[in-house]
């Protein structure tokens, strides 16, 4: 099933990259400034007993008691105080990838983010690691991340995010029992588990505001998002970015007990202009693509569906954007649009984010009017992003979600 839409880019990428040329249309640049915060990194390893993973007789990190318990390899941005020390880099994440499953036993020679980042390891981001936090309480957000990918895949969103107030965690996408995740029910619900798990853990930190939590996520992630936020009262929003649960309704169907013209959470949904043919003639189960229209169904809840006119589906991760030469970058562009675009694109994607997040969980007033406007009126160059927002129907139902 690693065909699909999601996966087939995300392998494409992985299998090819160590045969990367360095020669490149121009570097990934994050385009917006940081907010008034910096922004510290947490590295915390942690398991979740309640839940099973295959040890490694080679492992030493588990003690007994850890000894087949599902490893959560949890990164928090969050804000700090000032601070002279060192930024992390692109090499500093990739690093990070050695022991995401095996905390203790370095494992670098499977580590291919090294290699296919090799051109952008000096590249300083904001985030100083251990900083010591700010004084406060801040909304909750849970990054999820896409089909086996790493929690930093979007390390750039992360840290514009905590540095506007924000405490934001995220773990790798691993399957039920493997490193790679597994396209299927089994897959999903372990993803959504995660992020419950992460929630729980999140609500342990000093600096963290309970009451408001929602998840953010790309790919793969965003049928498991979905799941997460159907099953879990916690979650009080979700930002999609060109989510699988648009994609695979029939996943969502088969689910049993998630059912999206229930849900009454707010909703803002990037996507991007897929053909009827590239959908038809890929080879995903017709059962995982048979039901209904998630976005269609999202009625009772506010929705606000940004379409980013000319991005590709890596283009929404900023460290997929980083290991993208020249050739990857034409095979996968959209019409006439270049390498600058994509910066600009992945810009307004954050500030749309941005803006959303602050409008359910810090209830800013200016943020929801910047919703409301069109993208003219926000700045938004023309032919980058096309705007539809379906305000939530009133319903009664004391059940709904």
């Amino acid at each position: 099933m690693k065909t699909r839409i999601f996966t087939a880019v995300l392998a494409l990428f992985i299998c090819r990259g160590l045969g990367f040329a360095v020669s490149r249309t121009s570097s990934f640049r994050f385009l917006q400034k940081p907010g008034p915060y910096p922004v510290g990194l947490k590295v915390v390893d942690q398991y979740d007993r309640s839940r099973t993973y295959p040890a490694s007789p080679k492992d030493p990190s588990k003690s007994s008691i850890d000894e087949n318990a599902r490893p959560l390899q949890t990164l928090i941005w969050y804000p700090s105080l000032k601070s002279t020390g060192e930024p992390m880099t692109v090499g500093y994440y990739t690093q990070l990838a050695n022991t995401e499953i095996h905390f203790n036993a370095p494992n670098e020679k499977e580590n291919r983010w090294r290699s296919l980042l090799k051109t952008s390891l000096e590249i300083p981001l904001w985030a100083e690691r251990d900083a010591k936090p700010a004084k406060g309480h801040y909304p909750i957000l849970i990054y999820a991340p896409s089909d086996s990918s790493v929690s930093w895949e979007n390390a750039d969103l992360c840290e514009y995010l905590a540095s506007h107030g924000y405490v934001v965690l995220a773990s790798p996408s691993i399957g039920v029992s493997t490193r790679d995740m597994t396209d299927d029910l089994d897959g999903i619900n372990a993803q959504a588990r995660d992020i419950s798990f992460l929630i729980t853990y999140a609500m342990s930190l000093p600096d963290t505001d309970l009451s408001e939590v929602a998840v953010v996520s790309w790919s793969w992630a965003g049928i498991s998002s979905l799941f997460a936020a159907a099953r879990d009262s916690r979650i009080d929003a979700l930002v999609e970015m060109d989510g699988s649960m648009r994609y695979y309704p029939g996943l969502v169907k088969r689910a049993g007990d998630v059912h999206p013209g229930q849900m009454t959470i707010p909703l803002l949904c990037f996507t991007r202009n897929v053909s009827l043919e590239d959908l038809e003639n890929d080879d995903v189960p017709p059962a995982d693509k048979d039901g209904p229209n998630v976005l269609n169904a999202w009625i009772d809840g506010d929705l606000l569906n940004v379409n980013m006119l000319g991005m590709a589906h890596p283009e929404f991760s900023s460290m997929f954007q980083r290991r993208e030469n020249a050739q990857r970058f034409a095979e996968n562009q959209v019409a006439d649009y270049g390498r600058e675009d994509a910066n600009t694109s992945y810009a307004w994607v954050a500030l749309y984010t941005l803006n959303f997040l602050d409008a359910y969980l810090k209830h800013d007033g200016s943020a929801k009017a910047f919703l409301e406007k069109t993208p003219a009126e926000n700045g938004v160059p023309k032919h980058f992003v096309g705007i539809k927002f379906n305000h939530a129907q009133k319903r009664s139902d004391a059940n709904s979600r």
